[in-house]
Formats: structure tokens, C-alpha cells, sequence
């Protein structure tokens, strides 16, 4: 996964990039979503780079993407 920090992986810009999905949603959903907004490569990367399971909420999946930051 790309190191985040760059404007382009803001927390602001993938939460745009999701906006609108039903939640639960799976890590496949989250990533179809985004790229049926027409979502960036670095946002892409990103939500490829979360883990591989169901998300509850968009806390839950800024909280997947801290953690996977942090790393």
C-alpha cells in the first residue's frame, strides 16, 4: 500500500470517493464504489490496501485506513 499523506489520500478525499455506499460493504464493494466515482489510482490504492473484511461504517473504515497508515 502507498505510504498516505499527499492530498490526494486525505481522509477528506476517500471519504468523497465512498460517499453514498450502503454500509455493511465489503472491502470489494468499497472499492467497485469508488471507481464507479471515478476515484484516483492513489485512492484506489488505498482501499486495496485495507483489510479484506466487512466494514460497519465509514468510522469503521477511516479506522481500518489509520491503522493501515500507522503500519
Amino acid at each position: 500500500m502507498p505510504k498516505p499523506g499527499g492530498l490526494e489520500t486525505s481522509v477528506a478525499n476517500i471519504t468523497h470517493h465512498l460517499r453514498g455506499i450502503n454500509f455493511p460493504a465489503t472491502k470489494k464493494q468499497l472499492l467497485d464504489h469508488a471507481k464507479g466515482l471515478s476515484a484516483s489510482q492513489p485512492v484506489i490504492d488505498v482501499i486495496k490496501g485495507l483489510e479484506d473484511r466487512t466494514y460497519s461504517s465509514m468510522a469503521d473504515v477511516m479506522s481500518s485506513y489509520g491503522k493501515e497508515k500507522a503500519a
